[in-house]
């Protein structure tokens, strides 16, 4: 049976700058290994779909910690400022390093959507930071504007990374995310979720079993 720990995490007594908080999923029995995971641009840690996959992940022995972005932190509604981005970034940085401390295995680091981006950045820039990436619903153009394409880190990017992706996201289809994906120089794998589209069926609490899909594909990929 899963235990939520805590909703804020902090570091010893020291405040992180920026600062830490979620939930963190521990199951009874430990793999050593853990995932952080995080929210879009227009939702928050308690986002359905990040429930639902941690769940599952913690059921397979994962410690799972679930955070918001320090945007997200600082107003709990309204979508995220330009400035905001490399402090979201140091962000994933404090929680992957805090979480590294709590296992002894390897840490993973997931996003949906802007999250997602932030994550690939940010491992564009340190490339051993974490074992892979989970990568949700990457938002790989504004819809309707497939010209203003967001690839131009990912050639960068050294990250083993399993992208997850429906067929009716407006913000990249399956054809333009292989495509794009051919720009990294790491193993990746590209999870298609039939009818799904950019909330991957969580919208109406509707989950196409994507929780046990993705699960079954990060396994098989980072056995």
């Amino acid at each position: 049976m899963l235990r939520k720990i805590v909703d804020t995490l902090s570091l010893d007594d020291f405040s992180l700058d920026p600062p830490v908080r979620g939930c963190l999923h521990t199951p009874a029995v430990l793999n050593g290994n853990a995932l952080v995971l995080t929210h879009g641009a227009g939702t928050n840690r308690d986002a359905p779909l990040l429930v639902a996959l941690a769940e599952a992940f913690a059921a397979s022995r994962y410690n799972v910690l679930r955070c918001d972005l320090p945007f997200r932190q600082e107003r709990r509604t309204g979508p995220m400022s330009e400035r905001s981005k490399e402090r979201d970034r140091a962000g994933l940085r404090n929680a992957i390093m805090m979480m590294k401390k709590m296992v002894r295995g390897t840490v993973f680091l997931g996003g949906h959507s802007y999250g997602g981006r932030q994550a690939s950045m940010l491992c564009a820039t340190e490339p051993e930071l974490v074992s892979g990436l989970l990568l949700l619903s990457y938002p790989l153009h504004p819809p309707r504007k497939p010209e203003q394409l967001r690839t131009q880190h990912l050639p960068n990017l050294r990250t083993p990374s399993l992208f997850v992706h429906g067929t009716r996201d407006p913000f990249g289809s399956i054809g333009e995310l292989e495509k794009a994906v051919e720009l990294i120089p790491a193993k990746t794998t590209v999870l298609r979720i039939d009818g799904g589209g950019h909330d991957l069926g969580f919208k109406k609490g509707k989950s196409l079993n994507v929780p046990g899909t993705v699960l079954a594909a990060f396994s098989e990929m980072f056995r």
